[in-house]
């Protein structure tokens, strides 16, 4: 799917959050204390207070292990939020340069893919969506695609099984994005030069940082993967992996990195670059040539635009499924006069409903808009959800053989990913997911241009009917063809307030999950009325449709709470820890921002 795997940190201190000092040391930049709202100096009339009632004190189970009222991150101008404070410090470091919301971001991307390389890349692609203050919206597709020699059973053996070379190795890989998408942004939205935002990643890359627990445990996590096709990488002197407290240098990536500043993204897709990158395809059989690489464009979509109760959500279009997957679930919750309480039997019980259905059309009518006609008209309409809403049984679950009959009915027509978020002082916002794939890609390592590849090609339906790595099944709409982008789970969103002004800039990694999560996330905030670190570490759960299990968090839903669900007739599936979210959320005096509580990362603002 569009994400990594999602792999929680082993041990309580590893998965506190990851202190921003060694970033801001090496930045030149002070973070912003997790302190109460209105501290610091006074907000810009863009940042007053959100159209948006007062909050509600949370309650989680007794055996949650985030418990409610954690302070968030608090900047009265801007912020940039990531799974990486390095990265969230070269996103400020560019706004208290004069920079906006999209300069910042492109920084943040650039260096991420230095900073947090299981997935922040220049070897994937992903998806961005703006909010400008002015009022234009943007959707950015940069989805990786399809290599030009790619077949529709490229990943079949001769006995008509599906092989794993769409999950690793040369061949997983689709034609990479990343650079195309941020440089084109930066060009149509931005205000300052490629050479400029790219400064903070380049010293990075150059100069090195020093590695916490978290990126030395994906480092040790990924040994095997990662030697097996590359046995020369940095993180790796000497075969061993690099342990917390050393510092990482990248001089071969720091020298592709300057590379694209100074040359733009044609120094990527037909310079050197692109000369390492298919001689590292040729020496693993794989198929990216460098026509596939010089015709790459990103593709601006029209953002998906729906209503949840008084707030407006823009989102991702296909080839993202993101956007409405989630604008579908909501519309269905919204048939609902009221909700009821968080935590609850019928809570988790609708919640998982809605997300069932949409992912049954999910995985059934969407695609690449390039290759197929996708119903998104339908979909996100109040009146197919009303009809959705019909099928659902208040009192039962239902199983997804059963309801596929009615939802085509209602319908009458034919781990790894990181996400980031950043709004500046006049109001501007970027939400962007990025992605390669699986963690740390396909294993590869472009070698002398310093970069993993990505191992995409499996969010094509390699089979139709058969199960990708996240279990999703999904149809002949999604089929291999030369190209194409593959379908994704990436949901950036910027929700706003009833005036139409930014209050929560949000999406996720974790493949499927992404999409329920990130829902999650935006209705315990309108729904329940949450602070956005209760949003964030309230317990999660997930419906896909196939598996038909309702996915839960270990101790996030009380016994007597499970043991009504399995009265009810699901099967639930119990899991350490479901999905990586990044967000920020508006309040009183400027904004607040909080990196995924279950993982790491960084809220930077001033």
């Amino acid at each position: 799917m569009s994400s990594s795997s999602f792999r929680p940190l082993h041990t309580a201190a590893a998965r506190a959050h990851r202190t921003a000092s060694a970033a801001i040391a090496l930045l030149g930049l002070t973070a912003a204390c997790a302190r109460s709202p209105g501290a610091g100096s006074a907000a810009p009339t863009a940042s007053s207070g959100p159209v948006l009632p007062a909050r509600v004190a949370a309650t989680f189970p007794a055996g949650w292990h985030l418990p409610a009222g954690a302070k968030a991150t608090f900047g009265a101008q801007a912020m940039a939020v990531s799974n990486s404070p390095e990265a969230s410090a070269a996103a400020v470091e560019i706004l208290k340069a004069g920079g906006n919301a999209v300069d910042a971001a492109v920084a943040l991307g650039f260096a991420l893919a230095v900073a947090w390389p299981e997935a922040g890349n220049i070897g994937g692609g992903g998806y961005m969506v703006i909010k400008l203050a002015d009022g234009r919206v943007a959707a950015i597709d940069y989805r990786e695609i399809a290599p030009l020699a790619a077949t529709r059973n490229m990943y079949l053996d001769a006995n008509g099984k599906l092989t794993n070379k769409s999950i690793e190795g040369h061949l997983a890989s689709g034609v990479p994005g990343a650079v195309s998408g941020l440089t084109n942004a930066l060009a149509k939205y931005g205000t300052m030069s490629l050479r400029q935002v790219m400064q903070p990643a380049i010293r990075l890359a150059r100069d090195g940082f020093v590695i916490d627990t978290a990126v030395a445990g994906s480092i040790a996590r990924a040994k095997s993967y990662v030697t097996k096709y590359s046995p020369n990488t940095p993180y790796y002197p000497n075969g061993e992996p690099l342990a917390a407290g050393a510092r990482l240098v990248q001089p071969d990536f720091a020298r592709s990195l300057q590379a694209i500043a100074d040359g733009g993204a044609s120094a990527f897709y037909e310079g050197w670059i692109a000369d390492s990158l298919v001689a590292e395809q040729q020496r693993g059989g794989g198929i990216i040539t460098k026509a596939d690489l010089k015709r790459y464009t990103p593709a601006y979509r029209t953002p998906i635009r729906t209503t949840f109760r008084d707030f407006g959500i823009i989102a991702m279009p296909p080839s993202s499924s993101g956007g409405v997957t989630m604008a579908e679930a909501l519309n269905v919750l919204e048939q609902y006069a009221t909700l009821p309480a968080y935590g609850t039997t019928q809570w988790f019980h609708l919640v998982g409903s809605a997300f069932q259905r949409a992912f049954i059309d999910r995985n059934a009518k969407l695609g690449d808009p390039d290759f197929i006609k996708v119903p998104i008209d339908q979909l996100t309409s109040k009146a197919y959800a009303k009809a959705v809403r019909a099928t659902i049984d208040d009192a039962r679950a239902t199983s997804t053989r059963d309801v596929e009959p009615k939802m085509e009915a209602a319908a009458r027509e034919p781990v790894h990913t990181t996400h980031y978020s950043v709004v500046d002082n006049k109001g501007n916002a970027v939400a962007n997911t990025t992605t390669l794939n699986n963690s740390w890609g396909s294993g590869v390592w472009v070698r002398g241009a310093g970069f993993m590849l990505n191992d995409e090609m499996d969010d094509f339906a390699a089979q139709p009917g058969m199960p990708n790595m996240f279990g999703l099944v999904q149809g002949e709409q999604n089929a291999i063809q030369p190209g194409k982008r593959m379908l994704s789970a990436m949901t950036p969103s910027i929700v706003t307030d009833r005036n139409g002004d930014v209050l929560l800039v949000v999406g996720a990694a974790g493949g499927p999950t992404i999409i329920t999560g990130t829902s999650e996330v935006i209705l315990n905030v309108l729904v329940h009325r949450m602070s956005l670190m209760d949003a964030m570490r309230a317990p999660r759960v997930h419906h896909q449709a196939l598996p038909d299990s309702l996915t839960y968090e270990e101790g996030g839903i009380s016994a007597p709470v499970l043991d009504s669900l399995r009265a009810m007739g699901y099967s639930m599936r119990k899991l350490r820890a479901l999905v990586n979210v990044n967000a920020i959320m508006r309040v009183n005096g400027g904004w607040e921002g909080v990196p995924e509580p279950r993982r790491s990362g960084g809220a930077v603002g001033y």
